[in-house]
């Protein structure tokens, strides 16, 4: 039986953990704080497949949706919101995709106040808890769990990676799988690998509203929102640089005013809370993904939550039957 050890317990290493179980690994899961807690937490969660994305992220974008519904099915408490999604102003329509008019996105959004002319309806998106989530993929692992515990440094014997030391002690490995965010760049740091992957800062936001405002996932000029599983509505921001409480709240509550002129019943809405979540950003923007030196894999990418069942399928299979996947075959990591 392989021992494999998976350093970060967002919802990739949730997912590499448990598609590694599955097929018949002995798996160790380790992260410093608790599962799902870092940028995974604060995800907007918008599940959406793509079938024209460029670069080496485009397969796996592609089968999105198609993995999430698979894994719902494997493991019943994954529970995906399949709404669908609409955005405005719409792009050209993919498979899948179909543009509708002002009467149809009524119909879709009915407390919009003003329907667009034309706006791309994408039937097949759906959204989740992105921290329900990850839990119930560390829970059907069954995997040995360490949490509260920070990987220091990984153990190289004879030319290859044999483990991690943790606060906790020594854990062994056949392979160490880092799925730690930004963090693997640290972690690799010290074997003189240069792992091209940055923090990225985005803002989500919570806020109350009236039961049933917001119907799918929707992507209108400067505002993405989307219903939650408690009740509340979710809303995605760019990070503006903002540097205190003060500032971050103002550029919530601006988000909040468009959300109150966007829809019928908005002026109810009022803000919960506003966090930054920091992503991991690859320098290219497309998911690194493969071995990194021997006894040691990278899975890295954005969005983790969106590509977290297509990836953690794909990375299992690699670690424990050696299979090449051809569709990871453009997001290999090449050291520096």
């Amino acid at each position: 039986m392989q021992e494999i050890v998976v350093v970060g317990a967002g919802i990739v290493g949730a997912s590499v953990a448990h598609h590694c179980a599955r097929l018949g690994a002995r798996v160790t899961l380790v992260d410093r704080a608790l599962p799902g807690s870092g940028a995974t937490g604060e995800s907007f969660a918008w599940i959406g497949a793509s079938q024209r994305v460029p670069g080496p992220g485009g397969p796996l974008r592609a089968a999105a949706t198609r993995e999430y519904r698979r894994l719902s099915a494997e493991v019943p408490a994954v529970r995906v919101r399949w709404t669908g999604s609409l955005s405005w102003p719409p792009g050209s329509p993919e498979p899948g995709q179909r543009l509708v008019d002002a009467e149809q996105v009524a119909a879709l959004e009915p407390h919009l106040r003003h329907p667009p002319e034309q706006a791309l309806h994408l039937p097949g998106d759906g959204a989740v808890d992105p921290v329900a989530t990850t839990e119930a993929l560390v829970a059907a692992a069954g995997a040995r769990t360490l949490f509260g515990t920070a990987v220091t440094v990984l153990r190289v014997a004879g030319g290859r990676v044999v483990g991690v030391e943790t606060t906790a002690g020594f854990v062994g490995a056949d392979t160490v799988v880092l799925t730690a965010g930004a963090d693997v760049a640290v972690l690799c740091a010290p074997l003189g690998i240069t792992v091209p992957v940055a923090p990225s800062p985005a803002v989500l936001l919570r806020l109350d509203g009236p039961p049933d405002l917001v119907r799918t996932v929707v992507v209108a000029p400067g505002v993405e929102v989307r219903a939650g599983g408690d009740g509340a509505l979710l809303a995605a921001l760019a990070h503006a640089g903002e540097t205190t409480a003060a500032a971050l709240t103002r550029s919530a509550e601006r988000a909040r005013d468009r959300i109150a002129a966007l829809f019928r019943g908005g002026q109810d809405v009022r803000l919960r809370s506003a966090r930054v979540g920091v992503r991991p950003m690859p320098a290219a923007g497309h998911p690194l993904i493969g071995p990194l030196v021997p006894g040691a894999h990278l899975a890295v990418m954005h969005s983790g939550v969106t590509l977290a069942a297509v990836a953690g399928r794909l990375v299992a299979e690699e670690v424990v039957h050696g299979v090449d996947a051809p569709e990871l075959a453009g997001c290999r990591p090449r050291p520096a």
